[in-house]
């Protein structure tokens, strides 16, 4: 890929239309100041002041807000929040970012799952979760497909964003994950648009007719291969081809500093294509990479981009966040094109 035709990729984003279906957290942090512990009157512990606090959009919020920073059109949220503070916060965060809330389920039924972060000398602490743990009510479930259903024919792309490990207690339940199943499959039959592209902590193996990405431990994990060490280019190849064998559709496997593997059936001479990694110097911080990766490679492939190109994308948008120390971190347009320039 050369500059111009990253500008012309790029120049494409703000035509776009996306929506993301999936588990939209409230990030929440405390910054302790520990020069301020004191003794609790009642317990005698110590008692941590918060000197600071901020919150953000977290699992499918950072997605949304890289999809933001890249400058896509219109983004629009699917998804459920609970009738709490959390869901007011994040909702606010949403808005400031203009992700359209139309399709986002307010229900007494649910609560805003949160991930409350307390920092400590710039070190995360023990986190404290807000999760729902039980199953989602088929009303909301019912709420959710009809969502989808109301958005599919005007978006340029759905993306799926698995979070909660509980099965059946989040957002993609399997009610949910069949329907899009079959949705992905009809389009398919169809040959025609949107494009659907699916990211899922747990159950990745379980998504057919789309487009998926998986690190290298989700794809070991749904070839059963996994043992803990870190395996070949050659095997993660293997694994990528046979998870594209299953879906139907193309595959992106993210490997961090090794970069990524574009897996194209269509084309048999590039089905496991690697696209190497930016380089990058210098303290990282990986937290939110993927999904920074994920956003990049879908727009991409709305503005016209091939699989190897979107993987490029990918890997750029993951090269800036990770430098973004201690913050799930975004990429512009413009910080695209400085790091393509810098590091090409």
């Amino acid at each position: 890929m050369n500059k111009q035709r990253l500008k012309e990729i790029l120049s494409k984003f703000p035509t776009i239309h996306i929506a993301v279906i999936g588990d939209y957290f409230l990030d929440r942090y405390w910054k302790i100041d520990p020069k301020r512990d004191e003794p609790s009157v009642e317990t005698g512990l110590t008692a941590y002041q918060v000197a600071d606090c901020w919150c953000s959009p977290g699992a499918a919020g950072t997605v949304v807000n890289n999809l933001s920073a890249l400058g896509v059109g219109k983004i629009d949220a699917i998804g459920f929040i609970g009738k709490d503070g959390e869901g007011s916060e994040l909702t606010a965060l949403l808005d400031k970012i203009g992700v359209a809330q139309t399709h986002m389920i307010e229900t007494n039924q649910r609560v805003t799952p949160c991930y409350t972060k307390p920092l400590r000398d710039g070190i995360e602490m023990n986190r404290f979760d807000t999760k729902n743990r039980t199953a989602t009510p088929p009303s909301v479930e019912a709420e959710l497909i009809s969502a989808i259903q109301k958005v599919i024919d005007s978006v340029d792309a759905l993306i799926i964003m698995d979070q909660v490990s509980e099965e059946n207690c989040g957002v993609l339940t399997e009610k949910v994950r069949d329907y899009l199943i079959q949705l992905g499959k009809k389009l398919g039959e169809k040959n025609s648009k949107p494009l659907i592209y699916a990211d899922s902590r747990e159950r990745i193996n379980l998504y057919r007719n789309m487009v998926i990405k998986c690190n290298e431990r989700e794809t070991l994990e749904a070839c059963g291969l996994y043992d803990g060490t870190l395996p070949t280019l050659d095997i993660l190849k293997q694994c990528g081809l046979k998870l594209a064998e299953k879906t139907g559709r193309a595959v992106f496997v993210t490997m961090g500093e090794r970069g990524q593997l574009a897996v194209d059936l269509k084309n048999e001479t590039q089905q496991a294509k690697h696209v190497p990694a930016v380089l990058v110097e210098g303290e990282i911080d990986i937290c939110g990479a993927g999904d920074a990766s994920s956003s990049a490679i879908v727009a991409s492939l709305c503005a016209g981009a091939n699989y190897e190109e979107a993987a490029t994308l990918g890997n750029l948008a993951s090269s800036i966040t990770i430098r973004k120390i201690g913050q799930t971190g975004t990429a512009s347009p413009n910080e695209i094109l400085t790091a393509f320039e810098k590091y090409s």
